[in-house]
């Protein structure tokens, strides 16, 4: 009675304190002296007491507290029940209840052993995992305790037969059941999953189960067991064929249904990799099964995927450097001395005697057909007798016979045993002759008895001659065996280890191979918009670096412009990933790593792009920065670009890049060093190095702050004065170098005029001077040519380098000043006037303050616009139009002759200069708005007419810039930059898509409807290009509705049997372009659009092309009765097989996961799917009025209105003749009015299949069709859009 008052006291307080903890859950601090309050006393520090106390309560012999000493279950059920009821408290698994958990198991674990309790135990630990999330760790220790401290190994059995018996349709209708089930599989197998594997068998039908909880722990439990159990080399037999099931099954669920189990089992693969628990037999078939997954779906899968590739390069056993191409060499030099080997052991082989047995179990039905026939013949008919010299003994004779049979001669050794028999009648064996047989039987066992002699005789006779056998020779034949099977058994360990050789450098190679493929696939999957995949993939190709795979190097450098990333993870692992590879390098010394770090950041360097060279920049700059480089790297660069310590150029050149890319992070580096630099690159020699000179220009620009500078700066920007010696020597290198026909004179020069007008003061003078020297050489080279052609009627002829050179250099000039005027100057100018307001303000009365505060606070909150900035910019404007390209000024000369040789391409036909002098009149163009608009035509006409694609890719670049400069100049030129993305040259192409993915994406174009050709680029055969345009279209696609309001055009333009794609590039363009798509509202409109445009369409073609089209479509129910709603306007066309194929796979999508009140109407839409596909769309109403769908017949009125207006529809566009979208009823153009007061609502980004048409794509280029000047482009503000 006591024990029973106390249990229910103990459960008392037990619900009190998880009432108190629920209400106090929020409170914080002071919880605990609450309850000790309110109660007296603390219950969470009674409770361990009172459960050691009825612990030892179990312990005592209280069998004769009942009658006949049986305790009564209900004392049991009573004591354990309160232990139930405390593990129930969501609070029991925290850290600070152990000691209260450590009793219940004990008390449990008494009522276990002493009271038979372990059948309720397992049935009421089944039913607590079922409703308790949080107790699966809890029971997992009890239950591992009780199996490993009370020796009942049997309740592990017992529990696992439970769940094992749990049906698995059950468990996926109850997750939070299965949950708690596979967390206490998983956990119970990592601790006693000896104890667990007997049991496994019971929980393999859950492999087969529906729920992935389940199939997750059982496999979990599987590994666990693999690693823990059945690891090593010296397993028994059963326990290796176990292990082998094991992972059979693991590898079998790596291409599971679920994504969450293939994700597992690579997880499991990683730590059984990790722990090297994974057979060498199975190395290739997982490795396999990781590349596979790589092309997953899911990008869980992928990321384990890769993640257990790294945990494979990390433990393999083959080598630490993984190169397929050295693995080659000695794989097939080993290869073929084991072929060797083998091939000397068969010719061993074949020259030892066979099996006797075998041999004459061969030979005997040939040897008794001949003496048959010998038999049969007569004596003297014989051809060839055999004699029997005197000389010879019994045993030679049967050697003989013996060494007949050997070779096959049948007949002779059958007639030299007749012979022998006559004269051998009293020696062995010839006397044995039983004459009760047959003489056919009597000469076949003779013939047997002489063959299965020993081998080692037939050797000896078959080598000895007659008479030489003999007693010590016997002896001789017995040791001889016995002498060579040492050699023997040497030649087989030989060939064994050659045969392991092999099979390793074998294994070796086919893994290699293995990564290289992994390696292709995974550099794909850089780019991927999960940060977790990127990160993992940059890991993994720092290691596959770091095991020396060649193919490596491209993965880490493609990982570079991943350093721009806006994502803080991705970017730090970029730098993390090259802090690994360069910035740790091995060596003896502090120079010696940084020689080896220097030597490897060249190799980056080598055939770099610029891309590459920028990104690297950025990186070295970081590692400045926080000083992560070491003072000897920048020492040894400077001893390399000052040649103290030898090397080669290309290593000078690289150090001065180097030296520059850090001069990013700390322009003292080369600050400090300005004079050292010029004397480098700029100093007085011939030939000029140019390439080390154009570095050595790019390292000084690093010294000043080239971005925008700030209006609240109070310093003026850095510059040097017009006499510094560099500038001194950058005039003269140009000047000098202008008469010689160098290729690297014009990059150099380039970069000379850019650093000039971003240090010097007064960079124009230079520019200036440097114009005039070169103009001057010139001409007194025209000089010179035409005095030495005084007396010839040619006009003198200027060297066509010496023509494009002066072009080259007037359009760099022009280009920097106009950049030095709109951004230095006039940044100047606005720091000049910010530092005068501010003087001004000061000295102003205070009543002036207060007068100007509210204009100060309208600027402030960004009321007053761009008004400030006014002054400045008008300034600069005028400048610019008014004065550069004006006759006094020196740019003004070069004019006439730049437009002479754009305009006369046939006398000036050499392409260099052809490209020179396009160049040069883009940049000329981009400073004058007037100069502008008269040579566009000019530019165009280049664009589309010239035969060079440099000259064309050129000229886009260059009206690229000049859409963004004045867009409204170059907007109704934009059908002839469109045109350029179908150019047949790719160099063409791919500057084209480039320049119209930054126009449009920055909205300095209007998207019409020749966007389709963007669209097509994505089918192109180079795959950079299609990779560019996925690129624009995934950006695209997140500027609100654009894709969906482009697609109707789209779709058009590609159907279109004049001018659009074949039909399987429209599948791959639709399936990427309709993959953009995922609101509903846009999917239901896109479909009825998609419906109602079978009318319009003319062709079969466009027919199928509609439907593959809103097969692709994720349709939802609503969709569907959009469908349906539309019926008739595709209902005829369903005759067609892959029209209805297409529908037919819309209705197999929607099934798949629709509702059961959505199935009727899939239904139905299937049954007038399949009527109108075999008798027509007329059947289509017979079938309803059999259905008698009353309910139907207002929505069966709403498509015949629409019907209707399609009709009308259609009739309209018929004249027109052509597959556009039905416009509208009231148009833009014909109610002005409407259109200013619907722009609200119209979005950014709008398409019009009617502005253009074909004849703009002509380039027919006369005064008449140049298009005028229009109204300046106008974009609504982002909060327009619609939603």
């Amino acid at each position: 009675m006591n024990c029973y008052a106390l249990i229910r006291l103990v459960e008392s307080f037990e619900t009190m304190s998880s009432q108190t903890s629920l209400m106090d859950l929020d409170l914080g601090k002071g919880k605990k002296a609450r309850a000790k309050a309110t109660h007296g006393f603390d219950w969470e520090e009674e409770r361990q007491p009172i459960l050691q106390l009825l612990t030892q309560l179990l312990q005592l012999d209280i069998r004769h507290l009942w009658n006949h000493s049986i305790i009564e279950e209900e004392f049991v059920s009573l004591v354990t029940g309160c232990c139930y009821r405390l593990l129930e408290n969501p609070t029991i698994s925290h850290q600070k209840n152990r000691a209260t958990r450590e009793a219940i198991t004990r008390l449990l674990g008494v009522a276990l052993t002493r009271y038979n309790h372990m059948l309720s135990a397992s049935v009421k630990i089944i039913q607590m995992l079922q409703h308790f999330e949080h107790l699966a760790p809890v029971l997992v220790a009890a239950v591992s305790l009780w199996a490993t401290e009370y020796g009942m190994k049997s309740i592990v059995g017992e529990i696992v037969r439970e769940i094992g018996q749990k049906c698995p349709q059950e468990l996926s209708r109850d997750p939070s059941g299965a949950k708690g089930f596979a967390a206490f599989l998983t956990e119970l197998a990592e601790r006693i999953p000896a104890i667990l594997m007997s049991s496994m068998c019971i929980l393999l039908d859950h492999l087969d189960g529906e729920s992935y909880l389940m199939r997750n722990a059982v496999l979990a439990a599987m590994a666990e067991m693999v690693l823990q159990v059945l690891n090593g080399d010296q397993l028994e037999e059963a326990a290796r064929d176990t292990r082998d099931q094991f992972l059979d099954t693991l590898q079998a669920h790596g291409h599971d249904i679920n994504s969450f189990v293939r994700s597992r089992v690579l997880q499991l693969f990683t730590r059984i990799v990790q722990q090297k628990a994974l057979p060498l037999t199975r190395f290739q078939a997982v490795v396999a099964l990781a590349v596979g997954r790589l092309a997953d779906k899911s990008v869980l899968v992928c990321k384990n995927a890769i993640q257990l590739l790294a945990s494979f390069l990390a433990n393999n056993p083959f080598s630490c450097k993984l190169s397929d191409t050295d693995l080659a060499g000695p794989l097939q030099k080993e290869t073929q001395k084991l072929q060797e080997m083998r091939a000397q052991r068969r010719t061993a082989a074949a020259s030892a005697v066979l099996d006797p047995a075998e041999e004459w179990e061969a030979m005997l039905p040939e040897l008794g057909s001949t003496l048959q026939q010998l038999l049969k013949l007569p004596r003297e008919e014989e051809e060839t007798p055999v004699v029997i010299a005197s000389t010879e003994s019994a045993e030679d004779v049967k050697g003989r016979i013996r060494q007949l049979l050997a070779k096959a001669s049948y007949k002779q050794a059958i007639v030299l045993t007749q012979e022998a028999i006559g004269h051998f009648q009293e020696s062995e064996p010839f006397s044995h002759m039983d004459p009760e047989e047959s003489e056919e039987t009597r000469f076949l066992n003779f013939l047997e008895t002489v063959f299965k002699g020993p081998a080692a005789s037939t050797q000896e006779n078959a080598q000895g001659s007659a008479g030489n056998m003999g007693l010590g020779q016997t002896h001789g034949k017995d040791d001889k065996p016995s002498a060579s099977e040492p050699v023997k058994s040497r030649e087989n360990n030989e060939l064994v280890k050659q045969e392991m050789l092999v099979q390793y450098l074998q294994d070796a190679y086919n893994f290699s191979l293995k990564i290289t493929e992994a390696i292709s696939i995974i550099s794909k999957m850089m780019y991927e918009n999960t940060t977790t995949v990127v990160q993992e993939v940059i890991e993994f190709f720092v290691m596959v670096f770091q095991f020396g795979v060649p193919q490596a190097l491209f993965g880490v450098r493609r990982m570079l412009p991943l350093i721009w990333s806006k994502e803080p993870g991705v970017r730090e692992a970029v730098l993390n990933a090259y802090r690994q590879l360069y910035l740790n390098p091995k060596g003896d010394s502090a120079r010696a790593k940084a020689q080896t770090l220097i030597h490897n950041l060249s190799l980056l360097l080598v055939d770099a792009s610029a891309g590459t060279i920028q990104c690297l920049e950025e990186i070295l700059c970081e590692f400045v920065q926080k000083d992560e480089l070491k003072p000897a790297v920048t020492q040894l660069l400077w001893e390399q670009a000052t040649e103290k310590v030898p090397c080669s150029p290309l290593e000078r050149c690289s150090s001065v890049m180097l030296l520059g890319m850090m001069a990013r992070g700390k322009p003292e580096i080369v600050g400090s060093n300005l004079d050292t630099l010029v004397s480098i690159g700029l100093d007085e020699k011939f030939p000029q190095d140019y390439r080390l000179a154009q570095q050595v220009c790019h390292a000084i620009a690093n010294i000043s702050d080239r971005r925008k500078p700030s209006l609240s700066k109070r310093h003026p920007p850095f510059r040097l004065p017009q006499r510094h010696r560099l500038f001194e020597r950058l005039r003269e290198v140009v000047t000098k170098g202008f008469v010689h026909p160098d290729p690297l004179w014009i990059p150099f020069k380039e970069v000379a005029v850019t650093l000039i007008y971003q240090l010097a003061e007064g960079p124009e003078v230079i520019g200036a001077q440097i114009l005039q020297g070169c103009a001057k050489q010139a001409l007194e080279k025209l000089e010179e040519k035409s005095a030495t052609q005084e007396g010839q009627k040619d006009a003198p002829m200027l060297p066509t380098f010496l023509l494009m050179n002066l072009l080259s250099l007037a359009g760099d000039v022009a280009l920097q000043q106009l950049v030095h005027l709109e951004q230095a100057v006039s940044g100047e100018l606005c720091r000049r006037r910010v530092l005068r307001e501010e003087q001004e303000q000061k000295t102003k009365d205070p009543k002036e303050k207060n007068a100007g505060s509210d204009s100060t606070m309208e600027e402030e909150m960004g009321l007053a616009g761009a008004a400030a900035d006014d002054p400045e910019a008008e300034l600069i404007r005028s400048i610019c139009e008014k004065e550069l390209l004006d006759g006094k000024q020196i740019l003004a000369a070069f004019v006439p002759l730049l437009l002479k040789v754009c305009n006369n391409p046939g006398v000036y036909s050499t392409p260099e200069l052809s490209a020179a002098a396009s160049l040069a009149l883009g940049k000329f163009c981009m400073i004058s708005a007037p100069f502008c608009d008269s040579q566009l035509r000019l530019l165009f006409t280049m664009l589309e007419k010239s035969s060079l694609p440099v000259v064309r890719s050129n000229l886009m670049v260059a009206t690229g810039d000049l859409a963004i400069r004045f867009p409204n100049l170059v907007d109704p030129w934009t059908p002839h930059l469109y045109a350029r993305l179908r150019d047949p040259a790719q160099q063409v192409r791919r500057t084209a898509g480039l320049v119209m993915t930054h126009l449009i994406l920055k909205d300095m174009v209007k998207v019409k409807g020749q966007v389709s050709e963007m669209a097509v680029l994505l089918i192109d055969p180079t795959p950079q290009i299609a990779a560019l345009a996925k690129n624009f279209f995934n950006e695209l696609s997140h500027k609100g509705n654009a894709i969906y309001n482009l697609l109707p055009d789209i779709i058009s333009r590609l159907s279109d049997p004049e001018g659009g794609v074949e039909e399987e590039p429209f599948h791959t363009i639709m399936k990427q372009l309709l993959s953009y798509i995922t609101k509903d509202k846009q999917t239901e409109s896109l479909v009825e659009k998609l419906c109602q445009r079978f009318r319009t369409a003319r062709t079969e073609r466009q027919y199928r092309d509609l439907a593959y089209c809103v097969a692709q479509l994720p349709l939802t129910e609503r969709g569907l009765r959009r469908m349906l709603d539309n019926f008739d306007c595709f209902g005829d066309k369903l005759s067609d097989e892959s029209i209805f194929s297409a529908f037919l796979s819309v209705v197999g999508k929607l099934r798949r996961g629709a509702k059961p009140e959505g199935k009727a109407v899939i239904h139905e839409f299937e049954q007038k799917l399949r009527v109108c596909h075999t008798r027509g769309l007329d059947a289509v109403e017979d079938l309803e009025v059999v259905q008698g769908a009353s309910q139907r017949a207002p929505s069966a009125k709403k498509p015949s209105t629409v019907s209707k207006q399609h009709q009308h529809l259609a009739s309209a566009a018929s004249s027109d003749g052509d597959f556009v979208t039905p416009e509208p009823h009231h148009t833009a153009r014909r109610h002005p009015s409407t259109q200013q007061r619907v722009s609200k609502k119209k979005p950014r980004i709008v398409f019009s299949s009617d502005e253009s048409s074909e004849e703009e794509l002509l380039a027919e280029m006369t005064e008449d069709e140049t298009p005028k000047k229009t109204t300046p482009i106008r974009r609504a503000p982002p909060r327009r859009h619609r939603p």
